[in-house]
């Protein structure tokens, strides 16, 4: 992928774009606008004169200047209710769900329509004459008739977007984008197809004097220029291992992979100096995490928002479950994708470079340990991390199957450690125990005992 692909990513999830690209068409209506008016004012026909903007100067100048007042107040509240909105996203749940606001685009889109309005009331309030100026009278019928429609139109994004914000700092509707978002990368980066053996046993093996590959820039691994790296193995005539997955916080002068030469000769100085500078160069990294290459992203979202929600300071467990029922399902679509390492061949189907991805033990471990360590005394969580073992299980093929019994000791080990009320840990056992028998693939029906 290009560079071009974290440049939109990171412009998405900016406020400002969209309202500046508002304010600058704004001032172009509120330029060419007024020249219309004076082009075809004479030859509007009286069935739509009525409908247009009648008044003299002074009534269209306290029009324009209404709105303009209007709107910059109506542009302050907006601004504070969404930063207030980032606030308690933040505190109350996680600050990774700040991307989530940020670029949202009714948010952006009502800043712009509120700024463009504005805008086009200032720059049109400029070419009003009176009739004792130096320049003939002039009131652009047109251009306020319009200035009045975007008011209107601003009148009615303000119901909207409060409506908006009112379901968007629902718990369920930010699990739900999160995990829509995440759904969305994984289909964009995992193929559905399970590589066989021998393309798993293809993968080359790295020699014990590879090349290091050191890091440029300090940051979290945003994104892999594959081509760029494609380009640099060929150069090289080498095959390049990059063994940090997007998401890996990196550290400027440390590895990040290796590099060896495919025919077996060592590496000529100058070709080792370039084959690490162009690496380093198609590895891009940010100060912060971002989705637009890791598939773990939305799993780490999930598992803040749970972990948050089982602090003493909340002790909200209903919104861990729900953030563990959509780990769950990120979790079995991840279960049916190739999560084998990538692998880049050249234009002779050799091999060239390999990026690796993170294993489902990875995956797994992300979103179960720490609700695990800090829910363990609480029945409800243990229950819903059974049923996420118990839905992986049955999405999982015989290969995974080792890596969820090792999760499923851990949790009954952690479980038996708690002074949980016996009735509680029976149902408990139950789960254990139909998890068990996903394993081996049969889901026998429950039946509530309690």
């Amino acid at each position: 992928m290009g560079r071009l692909s974290p440049m939109r990513e990171a412009l998405r999830a900016q406020l400002w774009p969209l309202p500046a690209l508002g304010i600058v068409l704004a001032i172009a209506a509120g330029v060419g606008l007024p020249r219309l008016d004076k082009r075809i004012l004479d030859n509007v026909p009286p069935s739509l004169t009525g409908y247009l903007f009648g008044g003299g100067p002074e009534a269209a100048r306290a029009v324009l200047e209404a709105i303009a007042g209007s709107l910059i107040s109506v542009t302050a509240l907006t601004f504070s209710l969404t930063v207030v909105t980032l606030q308690l996203a933040s505190s109350q749940f996680s600050p990774r769900l700040l991307r989530t606001f940020s670029q949202d685009r009714y948010v952006q889109t009502t800043l712009a329509l509120f700024l463009a309005t504005f805008t086009y009331a200032l720059t049109v309030l400029r070419t009003v004459r009176a009739e004792a100026s130096e320049q003939p009278r002039f009131v652009p019928q047109l251009s306020v008739t319009f200035a009045f429609l975007l008011a209107v139109t601003s009148v009615f994004a303000l119901v909207v977007f409060l409506s908006h914000l009112t379901r968007k700092i629902r718990v369920e509707t930010m699990l739900r984008d999160v995990h829509t978002d995440a759904s969305a990368t994984i289909r964009k980066l995992l193929s559905e197809s399970d590589p066989s053996t021998a393309d798993r046993a293809a993968v080359p093996q790295l020699p014990p004097n590879g090349l290091p590959l050191l890091v440029g820039v300090s940051g979290f691994l945003a994104t892999v220029n594959e081509k760029a790296l494609l380009a640099a193995a060929i150069d090289a005539d080498a095959v390049v291992l990059i063994d940090r997955c997007p998401g890996s916080s990196l550290i400027a002068g440390t590895p990040a992979g290796s590099a060896w030469p495919r025919t077996g000769e060592p590496f000529p100085p100058h070709t080792r100096h370039r084959l690490v500078e162009q690496s380093a160069g198609a590895l891009t990294t940010e100060s912060e995490l971002t989705p637009e290459q890791d598939i773990a992203f939305g799993l780490r979202q999930l598992t803040d928002v749970a972990i948050k929600a089982l602090s003493p300071g909340i002790n909200d467990p209903t919104t861990a479950v729900h953030a563990l029922s959509h780990s769950s399902a990120l979790l079995c679509e991840l279960a049916r994708r190739d999560l084998s390492p990538r692998l880049l061949y050249d234009d002779h189907d050799q091999i060239r470079v390999v990026l690796r991805r993170l294993t489902l033990a990875e995956l797994l471990h992300l979103a179960v340990a720490q609700p695990l360590r800090y829910g363990a005394a609480e029945p409800a969580v243990l229950a819903r991390l059974y049923m996420l073992l118990r839905e992986l299980a049955w999405h999982s093929r015989p290969e995974q199957r080792p890596t969820i019994a090792d999760h499923l000791a851990q949790v009954r080990s952690t479980a038996a450690a708690q002074g949980i009320h016996p009735g509680d840990k029976a149902d408990l056992d139950d789960l254990a125990d139909n998890v068990d028998q996903a394993l081996t693939g049969h889901w026998p029906s429950t039946t509530p005992q309690r």
